[in-house]
């Protein structure tokens, strides 16, 4: 959870203990620290406890708040008695944020129910949201209703409301580059440009004759080129490629990099199939797993709305993410089946993996031009996946998602693969045909759900579906 600031609210209310608010904003201070969780709130002596419940308590926080708001990923709003809700509902309208807030309730001590020490932060929970819904403030909630926020149960509450908000700010101003045209034969990754900058994100595009173009005025020695060529062979096995091959990915990836950096993008889809095999002699898949691997997920056959889902997933989760065909299913187990790519995985998804040649391909274009595919089996162990779209029929962006595992089964096949095992997957499979959703689906190697869905659902306002099976 390092790099995040959270903006932190303390509830309080005048009729109920005070000193509920002194001890209750260290023991919060004390479980963000612990998290790795900068804190942005009023010192103690800022207000009675360094906590809001007059107009100007809640003035003197919100300029707080707002002078961080560059800083501040999400708001935590605790209350250790009942808290004034029209002091929190102000706080937040008036700090103008914009961010994802998280309501968390301590609870009360059935042992220590008098008047000096009854929180009442059970009831006054449902008063707060209720105020915030009135003022049109988005907010999230703790699986319990109150808690003890140094137990268990409120850092996984935690750790999934940093996933939300990461996934939020991520969306919030993306800049996604399209290099290439979508493959003629792809009519299933066409999507919406207006639709996504409505979200925030922004599609830049580039066409493959520039790619080309500038990969012309660089040579064999130049110091980038090579650079870029060691970092390629230390990144995967490449016996068997030819020294041809390895530097024209090298070139390619050099100019893929500096357009990433002059454009400031967050995430490429690349046109693959497969004009760079014909016109240029290479698939770009190393390429595209190198920038996965680190964090800038690439996606092939220009889906950008695909790369959306790998942009997701890789905030929720701070791995890196793929994207994937749902391609075969797996013997006759009505819950399992292969996914597949012909690859560009991040290595980071791999039991062992190398370079080779793209052998669909290379059916039509010849081996010698079709290498630079990372192939191997996927680990075992949890996933989540997620699938986004832009519905242009119905105005909206929709997306789909759930959690599955790679099972240790065995397969004896080529590219990137694995074996995968979802909750009801016929129920899923049946409503990705009904719905019209894509083949390709984006992974990653975590369980983060439940992140997913309320950044989605709650913060976005898309139109999703959760599958759980």
């Amino acid at each position: 959870m390092s790099n995040t600031t959270l903006g932190v609210v303390v509830g309080n209310r005048g009729f109920f203990p005070g000193h509920l608010c002194e001890t209750g904003r260290k023991t919060i201070m004390s479980v963000l620290e612990k998290q790795g969780i900068k804190p942005i709130l009023l010192a103690s002596d800022a207000t009675k406890h360094g906590a809001v419940e007059s107009l100007a308590d809640a003035q003197k926080c919100a300029d707080l708040l707002k002078a961080h708001r560059d800083e501040i990923d999400g708001v935590l709003v605790t209350l250790p008695n009942f808290g004034d809700e029209r002091a929190i509902a102000n706080t937040l309208r008036w700090a103008g944020l914009n961010v994802p807030v998280l309501v968390q309730a301590f609870n009360d001590d059935a042992a220590k129910m008098t008047i000096l020490n009854r929180r009442d932060s059970f009831c006054g929970k449902m008063s707060a949201c209720n105020n915030l819904k009135q003022y049109g403030v988005k907010y999230s909630l703790t699986t319990l209703h109150t808690c003890d926020p140094t137990g268990p149960e409120f850092a996984a509450d935690l750790q999934r409301f940093v996933s939300t908000c990461k996934i939020v700010k991520k969306l919030k101003n993306a800049r996604i580059g399209a290099i290439g045209a979508r493959p003629a034969a792809f009519n299933t990754v066409r999507f919406s440009e207006k639709l996504l900058e409505a979200t925030g994100i922004t599609v830049e595009t580039l066409d493959l004759s520039e790619v080309l173009g500038r990969i012309k005025r660089l040579g064999d020695s130049d110091k980038d080129v090579q650079e870029k060529l060691a970092a390629i062979k230390a990144y995967t096995k490449t016996d068997g490629v030819s020294a041809d091959s390895l530097m024209r990915m090298a070139k390619l990836g050099l100019v893929i990099d500096r357009y990433v950096a002059d454009c400031q993008l967050s995430a490429t889809a690349i046109q693959c199939w497969t004009s760079l095999e014909e016109f240029y002699g290479v698939t770009p898949c190393t390429l595209m797993s190198m920038m996965s691997n680190n964090l800038l997920p690439s996606a092939c056959e220009t889906d950008i709305a695909g790369l959306v889902g790998m942009l997701i997933l890789q905030a929720a989760s701070g791995k890196p993410a793929a994207l994937l065909d749902w391609n075969n299913n797996y013997g006759t187990d009505p819950n399992k089946g292969v996914v597949f790519h012909c690859s560009n995985l991040p290595k980071e998804f791999f039991i062992d993996q190398r370079m080779d040649f793209q052998e669909i391909i290379a059916g039509t274009v010849g081996k010698e031009n079709a290498f630079g595919t990372i192939v191997g089996r996927v680990t075992p162990g949890p996933f989540t996946y997620c699938r986004v779209s832009t519905d242009d029929a119905n105005g909206c962006v929709a997306a789909y998602y759930g959690e599955g595992r790679f099972t240790e089964d065995r397969l004896d096949t080529y590219g990137g693969y694995g074996v995968v095992e979802v909750p009801a997957l016929q129920d899923l499979l049946g409503f990705i045909c009904r719905n019209g959703f894509e083949h390709h689906v984006a992974a990653t190697k975590a369980n983060v759900v439940a992140a997913i869905d309320d950044a989605l659902t709650n913060y976005l306002g898309w139109n999703t579906y959760h599958h759980v099976g």
